[in-house]
């Protein structure tokens, strides 16, 4: 057993190491080079989109429930922990760099959910079913050939294997155990008593299929992240003598390896990017899985949508979160560079003290309600995403038992914290980047011969 641990260990930490996030960074940045940074250019555009009435097409879910539904998959433990544990171990410097990955992520989010319209087929069911096992099976036969795509129905079962396992840690039980805790911690509701209370809500949302979920994930994403912010500009707005110096502390320490110990600059650039990966997950290939679902035949204004992911995710919500803990005085960095945080917090502790000294007395209540809408939006998200990795593998009828078992993981998450279930789960979310990455380079030059035939037909 102590063997198989270690494997797990040493698979999560290539998973989420250097050559990853090279590798996922470096995959941005070139989408973004070809689609000439289309994430930044047509912002606005993205927007004007999501809200417009006009686009149609067939689908489960509308173009604003499928972006909505990918994020309540990502908005979730990584805005609020995960964004503390950057700080803690990379110092300040390390939101420069979350900002660095989200903003080359907003092409590959884009690049994700173009593919995955166009090479998205109908089930069974009558429903939509796509994402990265299918534009590596049917995109690389459309594009290189039958042996091509032989390779890449394997490569795309690779990926729904990872992500099939996934779903239940790091989409499920590690969520459900993060509800259960802060319910406890917060309120001293029993783990018993919250596990029961998740179960229930999940088993009736999850049972009425995709459509069900989008209709909950399109009134639940947009309220908490809005509650969210709000409770954290309240926060910056009490502390706005000190915005302009940790902003400075940000770009200061992102050049700089003194705040963490005297290590080198590239234990910064590391815990950075690799949050901002682990935060909106662009690059893992699950975002594009609800974005195959929606209602819309056209690929690259999906595409165009699933753009603001990132943006929404790492350069609104983790940005929120970093600032209410850097100007709430528990981070600091003597004369010499040194960083020292008060206590040696991290984690889901830095943030929630850190909105109690900014709301004193309140301010830990938006941290733990909202940690618990987070987790709870990316059990719903997560489920979507495993029980299609689950359809591409075993089909539709796996996933009726696929389904009953997810709901009972919940009350199990809610009372055990199993670290190899942690480990496993993360490193398998991690490997699920391998066979998408192939994907996207691959069929890169697809991405941007779609795009500016797209500018040229619209004049975008």
């Amino acid at each position: 057993m102590e063997r198989f641990e270690e494997i797990i260990k040493a698979l999560g930490n290539f998973a989420w190491g250097p050559i990853m996030i090279v590798l996922l960074v470096g995959t941005g940045v070139l989408l973004s080079i070809g689609t000439k940074f289309i994430q930044f250019r047509k912002l606005g555009y993205a927007f004007k989109l999501l809200f417009s009435k006009d686009i149609k097409g067939e689908g489960d879910i509308s173009p604003f429930q499928a972006l909505m539904t990918s994020l309540a998959a990502t908005i979730g433990t990584g805005n609020i922990a995960g964004v503390a544990s950057a700080i803690a171990a990379g110092g300040p410097g390390a939101v420069f760099w979350m900002w660095v990955t989200a903003a080359f992520g907003g092409a590959t989010k884009y690049a994700e959910a173009l593919l995955a319209l166009k090479y998205r087929i109908t089930n069974k069911n009558g429903e939509k079913s796509g994402g990265p096992m299918y534009y590596l099976k049917l995109g690389f036969k459309d594009n290189f050939g039958e042996k091509a795509g032989k390779f890449g129905s394997i490569i795309g079962w690779m990926f729904a294997f990872f992500g099939f396992f996934a779903s239940f840690g790091i989409g499920n039980m590690v969520q459900a155990n993060s509800v259960s805790t802060s319910l406890n911690v917060s309120f001293g509701i029993d783990p018993k008593v919250s596990g029961v209370v998740i179960t229930l809500a999940t088993g009736l949302v999850i049972i009425g299929g995709i459509k069900s979920i989008g209709n909950v994930t399109d009134k639940v994403v947009p309220a908490m992240a809005i509650a969210y912010i709000l409770g954290s500009g309240a926060v910056l707005i009490m502390n706005a003598s000190r915005l302009l110096p940790s902003l400075s502390m940000i770009f200061t320490n992102a050049f700089s390896s003194k705040a963490v110990g005297g290590g080198v600059i590239g234990t910064v650039i590391r815990y950075g990017v690799a949050r901002g990966v682990f935060s909106n997950e662009a690059g893992l290939g699950s975002a594009p899985i609800a974005h195959a679902a929606s209602t819309n035949d056209d690929p690259v204004s999906q595409g165009i949508i699933g753009s603001l992911g990132s943006f929404i995710d790492t350069l609104i919500v983790c940005t929120m979160t970093a600032l209410v803990i850097l100007v709430s005085g528990l981070v600091n960095i003597d004369a010499a560079g040194k960083m020292t945080i008060t206590n040696n917090l991290t984690s889901a502790a830095l943030t929630t003290t850190a909105f109690n000294e900014g709301l004193p007395g309140f301010g830990g209540y938006i941290v733990s309600i909202g940690l618990v809408f987070f987790a709870f939006s990316t059990i719903l998200g997560w489920f979507y995403y495993g029980s299609k990795c689950l359809e591409y593998i075993a089909g539709l009828t796996a996933v009726k038992i696929y389904k009953v078992f997810y709901i009972l993981l919940c009350y199990v998450g809610a009372l055990s914290s199993i670290d190899i279930v942690w480990d496993l789960s993360d490193a398998f979310n991690g490997l699920m980047a391998i066979p998408n990455l192939i994907g996207l380079v691959s069929l890169s030059g697809l991405v941007f011969t779609m795009t500016k035939d797209y500018k040229f037909k619209n004049k975008l």
